[in-house]
Order: C-alpha cells, then structure tokens, then sequence
C-alpha cells in the first residue's frame, strides 16, 4: 500500500500501526499534547534516523557592549554584477560590526548594516538568479557610504568568506577599505581539521546544525557569524579565535621564477600555482605559506628544483596586504 504523507497533519494510520507507534509524551501532557520544539527535536535526534537544522536566529544588537571585549570586528559580504573588480560593480553590500577579545572570543553585535546599489548596467540574468536580486530591487538605490565608515572605520579586521573576492571589490567600491586588516574565513581557518566537508558556507551552517535564507549579504554575515563562533567538544578553539590567531601572523609569497619546465609536476602537487603574469604578479609558479615555513621551502626549491642556490622573488605579506587585487 502506498500512502503520501503530509507532515502537516496527523497521519492515519491503520489500527495495528497505532499500537505499535512510539508514544512521546511530554511533561504534564498526553501523547505528545503540549510538547515543545526541542524535545521533539531530542526526540527525533534520539532515534538516531534524523538530523534537526534549525533556523539561524541573528544575534541581537546592543546598545552598550560589554568592555572586556574591547576589539573591533567586521564581517561583510558583496554581491556583484560579476567576478571581474576593474569592470563590474557591488549591488549589494551587507556588514555586521561586532566585538571580540585578544583571545578570539567573539562579544557583541555593535551595528547592521545592508545596501542596495544600482549598477551603471542592468543586473545579467544569471547573477539574479543566483542572488535573486533584480534591476527593480536596485532601481534608485545607493550604498550609503557614510553610514559604511562608521561601521569600517574603527576595525581592527574586516573578515570576508573569500576575501580574495570580496576586498578588491571593496577597495574599488571605496577608500575607507584600504588600508585595513584582512582576513578570509575560508582559507584561514582548517575546516577539514574539523570536520567540515567543504568551505561552503552553506555546508558550513548546515554541518553547524542551522539552516538560513541564503545569498543576500546581510542573511550571510549573520550565519558566517554563528560558525564562526560555534565551538564544538573535540575543538580547542572556536573557527575565529583560529582566524585571529592567523591572521596575526606574517607570511611570505615565493615565486619560481624560471624554474625548470620539466619541474611543473612537481611544484603543482606542492601547492603552487601558475600566474600567467596578467594579473601583475611574475609569470612564475607560486605560493603563500606561513613565514616560519620559508626556509624549509627555500630548501626544497634549491635542491629539488633549480638544483643550484637560487634565489626567487619573495614577497612578504600581513593582514593588511593580504587579498589585495595585484
């Protein structure tokens, strides 16, 4: 027999299945009358044949916050016209300020805020169905730049989830993100290590056990918040006391400039990445590692690689040139 459920209503069910059904009874009730929301999700998650997300409620902003968190934080999110920063535009733009301690322990939301811009040229119909944001949303509006650098003025660090994309973007947008602290909420933090199966902020937040309404700028900086703050029994230290810990350190790019062609495999399974020299970096194999770590790699360059002293192009990097458009 097939039946279609509706979760809805209560099931019918014939008289042998009603004996057998599981009775769930709640505190001062009958057959799960008066049951709340987290016992029936204790209930169900009990059973072990069901997993609850549920719905990423946004932290509350304060008025006046607690001082023993005395950092400043911004999280932020960009949708744009297109992935190109030196030809299309930010239509949207959604910041969270918040504040944090030297230990990465995430306190206060200090301020919200989420802009609409209209572009000088119509929205392309795949980046409104991606964002679901139309030529008729945008139509007349402007980010409002002012209410912006309150929010970015006094940060100690912006934090984007692929600051690679979204800083350029800013910095193109406007001056008051130049010159700031950057760090990227996907390859700064190890979400392997703690067993994420992707960056995706969406696997993120539903790995996180929450679900939310996703790609609008605002919606996404509140649940890249929640994840960032979430601690879990096996972790050590919560994703954004990782990320601060991070971004606090120097790294250092190197360039393989005229290393041996016959070396490319290698280099590739090593991590480097080729730059064909358009973007402004050397037309070169390349790649980032924590400073501690350059010695070792200048090592391996010289005797697996150019097989002589060699001396490449090194670049070292903070948080405040990191992610920078080359």
């Amino acid at each position: 027999m097939t039946r279609q459920l509706d979760f809805f209503a209560a099931p019918v069910m014939p008289a042998t299945e009603r004996v057998a059904r599981p009775q769930v009874v709640a505190k001062g009730g009958q057959d799960g009358i008066g049951l709340d929301d987290e016992a029936m999700v204790r209930h169900l998650e009990a059973t072990g044949n069901y997993r609850i997300l549920r719905k990423l409620l946004p932290r509350p902003l304060v008025e006046h916050p607690r001082p023993e968190f005395r950092r400043r934080g911004v999280i932020l999110d960009t949708e744009t016209t297109g992935l190109n920063h030196r030809s299309d535009e930010i239509i949207e733009i959604g910041v969270i300020a918040f504040t944090f301690n030297e230990a990465g322990v995430i306190g206060d939301i200090t301020g919200v805020y989420g802009g609409l811009q209209q572009p000088t040229i119509p929205i392309p119909a795949e980046i409104t169905r991606l964002t679901a944001i139309t030529d008729d949303m945008v139509a007349g509006q402007v980010i409002d730049v002012a209410r912006l650098k309150s929010l970015i003025e006094p940060a100690d660090l912006l934090i984007a989830h692929n600051a690679g994309f979204d800083r350029p973007f800013c910095e193109a947008f406007s001056p008051i993100f130049v010159d700031k602290a950057w760090a990227c909420s996907v390859s700064e933090i190890d979400w392997s290590a703690r067993g994420f199966e992707g960056s995706k902020l969406g696997y993120l937040i539903g790995q996180s056990g929450y679900f939310h309404d996703g790609h609008r700028a605002v919606d996404d900086c509140f649940a890249l918040l929640e994840v960032l703050g979430q601690t879990w029994p096996d972790s050590i230290v919560a994703p954004f006391a990782e990320l601060y810990q991070v971004s606090q350190r120097s790294r250092v790019r190197i360039y393989a400039e005229n290393s041996p062609f016959d070396m490319k495999d290698n280099l590739k399974a090593r991590g480097y990445r080729w730059s064909d020299g358009s973007d402004g970096r050397p037309k070169s194999w390349w790649v980032e590692l924590p400073e501690e770590k350059f010695d070792k790699e200048l090592d391996f360059l010289r005797t697996e690689i150019y097989r002589w002293d060699a001396d490449p192009p090194v670049k070292y990097l903070t948080a405040l040139d990191r992610f920078r458009a080359p």
